[in-house]
């Protein structure tokens, strides 16, 4: 029975990903442009996301700061979601739902890029997030999952949801993995060209 149920879960996760192919490359590109014309203009990117999407945000924010799979200078990005003190003081003063708004509030500026992580797409505190990433002026590529949740109600015309058509988090996950790969492939071809 467990073998059955590995296998399957293996093949749900393929379709999953076969499904986020034909729907999700567009949003993968706009994000990506959005992102290299940040970084082109003296920006930065700002991560965010709790639990599985806080590690997601910090995996982004690592293959920026670090190096994807080349070569290359490194890229500023901040994952919102590494201070513990920080975390903690603004959770115990005010509101865990206030702990990434008033850090974009502190280090966003305008041209800057949130990339705000939910796979419900309902996380208070990412929501927050991307509000007041829109008042200093900044971009938001949310990625999200199931209906987008609350935040597609926060996606202005300018910002970008790459919404994976799942319903399971774990589905969602994998993929959200994918498209950040995808993303950091993409900014490291626009920015420094094929190898």
């Amino acid at each position: 029975m467990s073998l059955h149920r590995i296998r399957q879960i293996f093949a749900e996760s393929i379709e999953t990903k076969m499904k986020a192919a034909e729907i999700l490359p567009d949003a993968i590109v706009r994000a990506g442009e959005t992102m290299v014309a940040s970084l082109l203009n003296g920006g930065k990117i700002l991560t965010c996301g709790n639990g599985g999407s806080a590690g997601d945000a910090q995996h982004f924010s690592s293959e920026m700061l670090n190096r994807f799979e080349r070569e290359r200078p490194a890229l500023p990005a901040i994952a919102l979601t590494t201070d513990p003190s920080t975390i903690t003081s603004i959770a115990n003063d005010y509101s865990y739902n206030e702990v990434f708004s008033k850090q974009i509030r502190a280090l966003g500026n305008q041209g800057d890029v949130l990339l705000a992580i939910s796979t419900s797409g309902n996380s208070a505190n990412v929501v927050q997030a991307i509000q007041a990433a829109h008042d200093r002026g900044m971009n938001v590529v949310a990625m999200t999952g199931r209906d987008g949740g609350q935040i597609a109600n926060f996606i202005s015309a300018d910002d970008v949801e790459i919404r994976v058509p799942a319903q399971s988090t774990a589905r969602i996950q994998e993929v959200h993995l994918v498209v950040i790969h995808a993303l950091c492939d993409f900014i490291d071809q626009q920015l420094f060209g094929s190898e």
